[in-house]
């Protein structure tokens, strides 16, 4: 995610970093050339002249830019949901947390120190583990450490033979409640508060996976790349005869408009990427490790995730 605050004045039409320009560059450079080529030679082709006018591109124009701006839409309600979906997550495993604390009875209260034997601290340090589980597997990347550290090691071990990880890790919360119900630390009622929360993480889980396997439909995409792309090369052709040298600036602004939209498009259809606008789900999973380690009394904390060059994954 790009965490900047606007720019004013001339640096916003100079400022790269953090700008769609950076992946359009390359096809935007050969369409402003190819203009500038059709502006010297005046529409010329092998001594043939390319009789266009700009009602051809009028026609089209309009229906392009409809349609790109309904797939941009399209592709930003996706963003939007996950986003909807990982900041549910936070309060959930905030109330987990809570519950486990104060609605599971044991003899002593938390303490930190005893690490994972205390079953209350194993269940916060598994929600940790869930949201990496979760981020991992959506952004299809393996463990770097994050979620080895939270579990203890035979958990662990049984959890690298898993596919699901996350669902793993959830039969696993439930085994230690069913636990904590037979010890008498926590009666059926109780259990059943905490056993919701588990469910509708479940549920935000599942969510984000249908996000990341059903994108938009591939053809419609192709679609309007290919109706851009060509819309946006014979352009030259219909303008060099009205505006003359003038043509590769015109290109150029709406050819830097129409495939920004469509790149932009493209970046944000999948939220859980690691491109710059895509949802900073790394930081967001080091806050909701900052806050429920807090919440056990514990000091030794990582530290937030920070910017990189205005970029926050």
């Amino acid at each position: 995610m790009i965490v900047r605050d606007r720019p004013l004045g001339l640096k916003m039409f100079l400022l790269v970093r953090g700008s769609v320009l950076q992946q359009i560059r390359v096809v935007l450079v050969v369409n402003v050339l190819l203009a500038t080529v059709v502006t010297l030679v005046y529409g010329t082709l092998f001594s043939y002249k390319i009789a266009l006018t700009a009602i051809p591109f009028t026609l089209i124009g309009l229906p392009l830019a409809i349609f790109l701006g309904f797939r941009n839409t399209a592709a930003y309600d996706r963003y939007w949901e996950a986003r909807k979906l990982w900041g549910e997550l936070l309060p959930r495993c905030r109330n987990l947390t809570r519950q486990c604390q104060t609605l599971i009875d044991c003899a002593e209260p938390v303490q930190p120190s005893k690490g994972l034997a205390d079953v209350r601290v194993r269940m916060v340090y598994r929600a940790i583990a869930f949201r990496h589980a979760l981020r991992q597997q959506l952004r299809d990347v393996g463990d770097r450490g994050e979620i080895q550290a939270l579990l203890q090691p035979a958990e662990w071990e049984a959890l690298t033979t898993q596919h699901g990880k996350t669902e793993a890790l959830m039969r696993a919360m439930g085994a230690d409640l069913q636990s904590c119900r037979r010890e008498g630390w926590i009666d059926s009622v109780l259990s059943a508060q905490i056993d919701n929360t588990l469910s509708v993480l479940v549920g935000a889980a599942a969510a984000g996976e249908r996000i990341k396997s059903s994108p938009l439909p591939f053809s419609y995409t192709l679609l309007l790349h290919r109706t851009a792309y060509m819309y946006c090369f014979l352009l030259p052709f219909g303008l060099v005869d009205t505006i003359g040298f003038m043509t590769p600036f015109v290109v150029g602004i709406v050819a830097y408009t129409f495939f920004g939209l469509d790149a932009l498009g493209d970046e944000i259809e999948e939220p859980f990427g690691l491109l710059p606008n895509d949802l900073p789900l790394d930081a967001i999973c080091r806050t909701v490790e900052i806050n429920l380690r807090e919440s056990l009394g514990e000091t030794n904390l990582p530290a937030p995730l920070q910017p990189v060059d205005y970029c926050l994954l």
